[in-house]
């Protein structure tokens, strides 16, 4: 366990700008300047940020926001309110980065804040391995076992066609993994008994 830092502000904040970015999206047609295309990624390199905050559909939405409360809460908790906000843009931003790579000629927008999240997660189960989780909210099963089920889903899903990023999950993974290798040597362990 790690002591708490600063009560959370960020997750709040982001889920916020997601859903009032959602509802823009759908009054408007200019939500596809914000969108993430490989393909004009450097013609458009601010795609990078505002894609995260844009999402497909509303379960799209709904599942992103409720992962985003509960492991961003988590994290937000542990590492304070500077290094969650830092943890979260980089990670969504490596994640456009991970799409870019896998598929640099694709005109097809890459939205959500996943990549995001999944460096959250990444960085989570870094410092709370064994940390509690329910699978489908019913499974109570270890973080770290979450996580290899995500990246081996998102691993497979490189080999086959969709029409979701699995290589923006995998690198905001990686980059979150890496946050969390980091950060684990700074922070103060406090045991709770």
């Amino acid at each position: 366990m790690y002591p708490l830092i600063e009560k959370p502000i960020w997750t709040y904040i982001f889920i916020l700008a997601c859903v009032v970015m959602f509802i823009l999206q759908n009054l408007t047609q200019y939500w596809i300047y914000l969108a993430f295309f490989p393909y004009y990624a450097f013609k458009m390199p601010w795609t990078f940020i505002t894609s995260i905050f844009l999402h497909a559909d509303f379960e799209h939405l709904l599942f992103n926001m409720i992962a985003l409360f509960f492991f961003g809460l988590g994290l937000e908790n542990i590492v304070g309110r500077k290094l969650f906000a830092i943890i979260f843009i980089i990670s969504g931003i490596i994640g456009n980065l991970g799409y870019l790579i896998a598929d640099p000629f694709s005109s097809i927008p890459g939205i959500g804040a996943s990549g995001a999240i999944y460096g959250i997660v990444g960085t989570l189960v870094i410092l709370t391995p064994f940390r509690r989780v329910f699978l489908y909210g019913l499974f109570p099963i270890p973080l770290i076992l979450l996580v290899i089920l995500w990246a081996l889903i998102d691993f497979a899903g490189l080999f086959s066609p969709s029409t979701i990023a699995h290589s923006a999950h995998l690198a905001g993974l990686i980059i979150g993994i890496l946050f969390g290798l980091y950060l684990r040597k700074y922070l103060v362990k406090v045991e709770y008994y």
